[in-house]
């Protein structure tokens, strides 16, 4: 087990653990299905990880213009409307517990910070999960994150980086912050046997910052591994790229491979796979690489899902990535470096051992991310918060 990522357990006050029960009622604030963001993928799977772990959860999703089918959406957050958060307010004070989801430009307001309307309105305790936590953030917008932070109950982040960065950047305390790992879904099938040319798979959301065209770059220099390996690009394009700029970003990416001549060994699948499908892909992969150009990012869904998966890895050297790989579940390169890039995806692709040893050590991370260990650790938080709070009651 990586040292560096610690067991909710091991964070956990023993004196807290009798406050622990098995049913709590859940107020789940974000973005939320059927949007697309990495917010509301992972505000879905926590909820229905905590409704089959014995918890009730009402959602109120942040209003994108669309309708949830979901029976356990109780409402709607319009950004720009007191009426609105008033009601959001309401809603979850219905709750023994609100969770709110925070990421930079999530809630209305200047740098997000209507959200401070609603954690002041709130008669119950609040867990805050904080998924981004910016290094040089503008002073309104630090100022935002540490009203947030000493508003919350308790604030939950996905890596040891985070928390640091939360200690060190903002001063926030460290007894209030909490790692839970980002939960993921862990092979059940069995691995399906692989096509003749190795895959290369990139997956997630798409749009500028994701790197691909490092990838594309190096991959007339990997043709002569054997076997001729290609690389699959899967993923819709980020809704907010795909309003901006439409599909500028892909269209881009896929003259950059006709240029270099490696057209017949890059795709691009736009299709919307579920868990299953891309589970499925996921398991053809020979190594899934995240050639992200953030040096800022301190959480990944699409890492924890790449490494979940038992697959090897390489990386770019974002503040996750190096926290998570450093046991040896995958390689990690630094930016901007295109020789490092190319020649860490060859050695995995041409060294079946090295590989073999970074699938074994992903495997053994695997357990610790499970979407059932983490909504466990989210019901134990919570009754701790409910507990304290009645303590000072």
């Amino acid at each position: 087990m990586n040292a560096s990522v610690p067991t909710f357990e091991s964070i956990l006050a023993p004196s807290a653990r009798r406050w622990t029960s098995g049913r709590v009622r859940f107020g789940l604030l974000g973005s939320y299905p059927p949007s697309t963001s990495g917010v509301a993928t992972f505000g879905s799977a926590l909820a229905a990880a905590l409704t089959a772990r014995g918890s009730e959860v009402s959602v109120v999703r942040i209003a994108d213009g669309s309708e949830s089918p979901d029976a356990g959406v109780i409402g709607e957050l319009v950004k720009g409307s007191p009426q609105s958060v008033t009601a959001c307010v309401e809603s979850l004070n219905g709750s023994e517990v609100a969770v709110i989801q925070h990421q930079q430009g999530l809630y209305g307001g200047t740098h997000g910070d209507e959200v401070l309307a609603i954690l002041g309105g709130l008669r119950v305790p609040s867990i805050v999960i904080v998924h981004d936590v910016s290094k040089s953030p503008e002073p309104h917008q630090r100022w935002v994150l540490e009203q947030i932070v000493t508003m919350a109950d308790s604030v939950v982040v996905m890596s040891e980086a985070a928390r640091a960065r939360l200690r060190g950047e903002y001063g926030v305390d460290g007894h209030k912050i909490v790692v839970i790992p980002h939960g993921a879904v862990l092979p059940t099938q069995p691995r399906l046997k692989r096509g003749s040319r190795p895959v290369i798979l990139s997956f997630g959301l798409l749009g500028p910052g994701k790197g691909v065209e490092h990838v594309i770059d190096a991959m007339p220099s990997l043709l002569s591994v054997a076997g001729r390996p290609r690389y699959v690009v899967a993923g819709r394009t980020h809704p907010e790229v795909l309003a901006r700029d439409g599909e500028a970003y892909r269209e881009a990416r896929v003259e950059q491979a006709r240029a270099g001549g490696v057209a017949d060994s890059v795709s691009f699948d736009d299709r919307y796979l579920d868990r299953a499908s891309l589970a499925a892909l996921i398991q053809t992969a020979a190594v899934i690489v995240l050639p992200f150009d953030s040096k800022d990012q301190v959480t990944s869904g699409v890492l924890v899902d790449a490494v979940a998966s038992g697959r090897p890895v390489v990386a770019t050297a974002f503040p996750h990535a190096v926290e998570l790989l450093c046991d040896g579940a995958g390689i990690v390169v630094p930016h901007d470096d295109p020789q490092a890039l190319t020649a860490a995806l060859r050695r995995v692709l041409s060294q079946p051992r090295l590989a073999g040893s970074m699938a074994a050590e992903a495997r053994q991370l695997a357990p610790t991310m499970a979407w059932p260990v983490v909504a466990d650790a989210y019901a134990q938080l919570a009754a701790r918060v409910v507990g304290e709070r009645q303590m000072r009651m």
